[in-house]
């Protein structure tokens, strides 16, 4: 029988714990005093006494927001920045991620814990046979071989590695990206400029923004990297394309 589990780091205030939950069973998590028994002690004065809960249900999990006032988040810190936000009050709120992240707000920063799903399964092959009609066209055709899609990488590289960033690379940080590589050292910006522009008419087929404000030299590169960043056309798995990065320098110290 499939199980989920729950992993609380440690912490100052004690060891790291983890619950095994058979489908059926739950558990509940918040600051928790006497009154309010938790499975799960998040000891920090901005955590409700009983924030939320926990359910497994066979193949996934459900959480329960039972805070009157803090909402919940939920990262997949698998996927580049997906999350869910569940609202004060929701209860069985379906979570479709194999590896979540629970995060409170604190005075402080954050506190949290994982929690691990079944395996999900999924259909051998596809559901569409060969003798259903016309095959399915792919939405976008991407040759990972390309150089353009190189460009793509770059431009999401940053977001794929810290989902918090909100910046995207210049044509010159892409320039100076791709020039480490055997393959593109002598690439140019106006060369990059040609994948982008190749990208965002040919390949992802984006409109400009309607707000003419939004229409600078920089909306095709944050529309690529969204795009590309929530459709999953461009993943982790993708960074090794790219060439290795150098160490960060030491700092110099005064003699």
């Amino acid at each position: 029988m499939e199980t989920v589990l729950v992993h609380l780091p440690a912490t100052p205030a004690g060891e790291a714990r983890t619950l095994s939950l058979l489908p059926g069973e739950l558990a509940r998590f918040g600051r928790g005093i006497p009154q309010y028994p938790v499975d799960i002690a998040l000891p920090d004065p901005a955590v409700p006494r009983l924030a939320g809960e926990i359910l497994a249900v066979d193949t996934h999990w459900q959480l329960s927001n039972l805070s009157a006032g803090a909402g919940l988040l939920v990262e997949n810190p698998e996927g580049a920045g997906e999350f869910i936000r569940v609202s004060p009050g929701r209860l069985a709120a379906p979570i479709p991620f194999e590896f979540s992240r629970v995060v409170l707000a604190t005075a402080t920063g954050t506190i949290g814990f994982q929690v691990y799903a079944p395996h999900h399964t999924y259909v051998e092959g596809g559901a569409e046979g060969a003798g259903h009609g016309h095959r399915t066209r792919a939405a976008f055709s991407l040759d990972t071989g390309a150089t353009y899609f190189k460009v793509l990488v770059a431009l999401c590289e940053p977001r794929l590695r810290d989902a918090s960033t909100v910046g995207v690379p210049t044509t010159a940080n892409v320039v100076a990206r791709l020039r480490a590589h055997p393959d593109h050292a002598r690439i140019t910006p106006s060369a990059v400029d040609f994948h982008i522009d190749y990208l965002a008419g040919t390949k992802l087929r984006l409109r400009p923004p309607s707000d003419p404000d939004a229409t600078g030299a920089s909306w095709k590169r944050e529309t690529l990297v969204s795009t590309a960043v929530r459709f999953g056309l461009v993943g982790e798995e993708h960074l090794s394309l790219l060439p290795a990065r150098r160490p960060a320098a030491a700092p110099e110290t005064s003699r």
